[in-house]
């Protein structure tokens, strides 16, 4: 048996995007994703909406490998996966000395939340444009921006829950961006709120957007039939 390739801190993320195959057996994705959950793998099943994709598996556990398990049973299952994206939970530079209790909640996160079954995802990396370099800027100045969109983010506390996995190193962006909502037009009022933000507006790029509806793995797999 392979040892476990862990996080020193958080949890490995893995978001698989798939289509249905001719040889897609329902049964034989729920018992991939049952397997995972029995080994305490969070995995959160949805209904992708438009052309992108038809289900996307988005899982997390500290061991990648048991990520990569749940990938070989969706894949031996029928399923093809058409795009994925690969991270970890962090606590970012700008939040360092947040409460245990918020630090632990992006660090590792319980998902789904409960009642928000409107989702997306969309990768995005921070410019390195010759007179927009994020990089290039003091600390002090992008913590300030930071807390500027933070305090944006935070207007749609309840409606909204966030998370913001890390990918440089592991993926083509630095950042993958989860959203949970309790409505469609939440998901679209918050990212549409905080463009306007200058770390967004002047130094973020973004990638293509996937959009869905959370819910129990058999149903999901029913309504997508």
């Amino acid at each position: 048996m392979l040892d476990p390739v862990t996080t020193s801190q958080g949890v490995a993320v893995v978001h698989l995007f798939c289509e249905r195959t001719p040889d897609t057996d329902d049964a034989a994705v729920i018992t991939a994703v049952e397997a995972a959950q029995a080994a305490d793998v969070q995995v959160v099943t949805v209904a992708v909406l438009g052309h992108k994709a038809s289900l996307c598996f988005m899982a997390l556990h500290a061991d990648g490998w048991l990520l990569r398990d749940l990938q070989t049973g969706l894949t031996n299952a029928g399923l093809f996966v058409i795009d994925s994206f690969v991270s970890i939970t962090e606590l970012s530079e700008y939040a360092q000395g947040l409460p245990e209790e918020m630090a632990n909640m992006r660090l590792y996160p319980e998902l789904p939340p409960e009642g928000k079954q409107a989702w997306c995802f969309y990768p995005m990396t921070k410019r390195r444009n010759v007179d927009q370099n994020w990089y290039e800027l003091p600390y002090d100045d992008r913590k300030a921006l930071m807390m500027e969109h933070g305090t944006s983010g935070r207007k749609f506390a309840g409606r909204i829950v966030q998370l913001i996995t890390a990918s440089t190193g592991l993926d083509d962006w630095e950042w993958g961006v989860t959203l949970f909502g309790v409505k469609l037009d939440d998901l679209k009022d918050t990212v549409y709120t905080m463009r306007y933000d200058t770390a967004s507006a002047k130094f973020a790029d973004f990638g293509a957007f996937y959009t869905g509806f959370v819910g129990p793995v058999d149903e999901i797999m029913a309504r997508t039939a």
